[in-house]
């Protein structure tokens, strides 16, 4: 690339970081597609079958950590931030501590960010083509096999922590990724150094004791695999541990020193809907289907269904105090048509009893 051509790539690269911020990304950088470290890490975490049922995590290959195997002709990625957090932490810890309170996972609380997203680095990449013309790129928000934290430490937003999450110095680590693969020959930024030091907060808080070794998370174990990804039966040696949570798990960041660095979102689309934030587990039990279709409407919750919702509060009413109210609605679903909830409300009814 000849001086000219590589001063028009630096000039765009800033204004492409501008015109990110302009949609409300707080975070922009940009990386080449070079990951053998994160591969070799990957195919340790799936010879170690940490990723259980998760078969998506190892279907396409090698287009994880290659990326133009994924979309040809990539050779950089832009990666972007969006913050997301939408109450202090005091607030979080009042509810997980509150056993009667249904504690779902903060991402999970507004509306499903991965369309939102997808749709501001539409805009992006519209915005570039408007700048230069015609270029090749595809937009992902976890929509792909994409090493997406990877990506976004090798592009300086963050490093990834031990227990797997991207944390930035100056934000903490409740924020969203997205990606534009494109073939752009961009600069790229520096990668960001980890900063976790001898802490081992994310250790010891997990509730399952997922984290089974710095940067290793065994998802067997991990609430959030259990009560998302998991379509069958909760190991019962696991679900007294889940406590109140049916939907997702926050510990490991609620806990990380980083996070007295996070800020507030402005995204309204990230508030909580049907104070899903504050709600009783009796009464996201009693919903009927088509309540929770109805109160689940464009967010990420939705995607586990109506039975894996009822088998997961099912598992939190049996870890609540004992109560004739809550006896009462766990038999009230001892008739459902689910197996698999039948089977979760038993094991509830015999921990009340």
């Amino acid at each position: 690339m000849d001086t000219s051509s590589s001063q028009k790539m630096a000039h765009l690269a800033l204004q492409i970081k501008q015109w990110g911020q302009g949609l409300g990304f707080q975070q922009v950088g940009i990386t080449d597609t070079d990951l053998p470290e994160a591969e070799a890490h990957l195919q340790s975490w799936l010879d170690n079958n940490f990723h259980g049922e998760m078969d998506y995590m190892q279907r396409h290959g090698n287009k994880r950590s290659r990326p133009a195997l994924l979309q040809p002709g990539t050779i950089r990625i832009i990666s972007v931030r969006m913050d997301y957090q939408t109450e202090p932490a005091v607030a979080m810890n009042q509810a997980l501590a509150a056993p009667t309170s249904a504690y779902i996972s903060r991402y999970a609380l507004g509306r499903d960010y991965h369309k939102m997203m997808r749709n501001r680095l539409q805009k992006l990449a519209d915005k570039i083509q408007s700048e230069i013309g015609a270029f090749d790129y595809r937009a992902f928000v976890d929509s792909a096999p994409v090493l997406e934290k990877a990506l976004a430490e090798k592009a300086g937003l963050g490093w990834i922590g031990k227990h797997s999450n991207v944390i930035n110095r100056k934000a903490g680590s409740w924020f969203f990724l997205g990606e534009i693969f494109t073939d752009l020959p961009l600069p790229t930024d520096n990668p960001a150094t980890a900063h976790c030091g001898a802490c081992k907060a994310c250790l010891d808080i997990c509730p399952t004791q997922a984290i089974v070794a710095p940067y290793q998370v065994d998802a067997r174990r991990c609430v959030s695999y259990l009560t998302i990804e998991l379509h069958g039966s909760i190991p019962e040696d696991l679900r007294s541990l889940i406590g109140n949570r049916i939907y997702g798990c926050d510990d490991c960041q609620l806990v990380c020193p980083w996070n007295r660095f996070a800020r507030m979102t402005d995204e309204k689309d990230f508030s909580p809907r049907h104070r899903l934030n504050t709600q009783q587990l009796l009464i996201v039990f009693a919903w009927s289907e088509q309540e929770f279709l109805a109160k689940t409407e464009g967010s990420a919750i939705r995607r586990i269904g109506y039975d894996r919702w009822l088998r997961n509060i099912a598992v939190a009413l049996g870890n609540a105090p004992a109560s004739p109210l809550i006896i009462d609605a766990l038999k009230a679903r001892l008739n459902h048509d689910s197996v698999m909830v039948r089977e979760h409300v038993l094991w509830a009814l015999e921990r009340q009893n």
